[in-house]
């Protein structure tokens, strides 16, 4: 992983009921905290995205319960929470030609702000160029302890 980047856990999920409540049973009793979480399914399976406190634990915990498991860089991007502070900050990577694979975000205790965690091809340059542009991009560990 990259300077910028926060490290994503991604599971591959069958679309049978308890797998997810499997992961975080998993999780939980390794004393791993889920920061944020999405779910993309299909009708055959899942991918659950997760930040974590722990990547790395997670990581390892997971594979070795048997789940199929990746780690991506994904870069975090602290945004105003109030209308249009989400569109200042994708103008800036718009404007640059860089596209977004795709985003979620989570509540913070960040006062004021949101947290949006985004998949883009080059995290470092998104995170130079969203800097430049007066967006805050905080350090993974600062995320992970959110």
């Amino acid at each position: 992983m990259n300077g910028n980047g926060v490290k994503q856990i991604s599971v591959f999920l069958e679309n049978k009921s308890g797998r997810l409540a499997a992961v975080s049973k998993i999780l939980g009793a390794n004393d791993i905290n889920i920061r944020a979480l999405c779910i993309a399914d299909t009708s055959d399976f899942g991918i659950l995205r997760l930040i974590v406190n722990d990547p790395d634990r997670a990581y390892n915990v997971l594979k070795e319960s048997g789940f199929t498991v990746s780690a991506t860089s994904v870069i975090a991007v602290q945004v105003p929470d109030r209308p249009g502070g989400l569109a200042e900050a994708l103008s800036i990577l718009e404007e640059a030609g860089i596209n977004i694979e795709y985003l979620y975000a989570f509540v913070t205790r960040m006062s004021g702000h949101a947290l949006v965690i985004l998949k883009v091809e080059d995290v470092d340059r998104a995170a130079e160029l969203l800097g430049a542009g007066g967006v805050t991009v905080p350090r993974p560990e600062e995320v992970y302890a959110v």
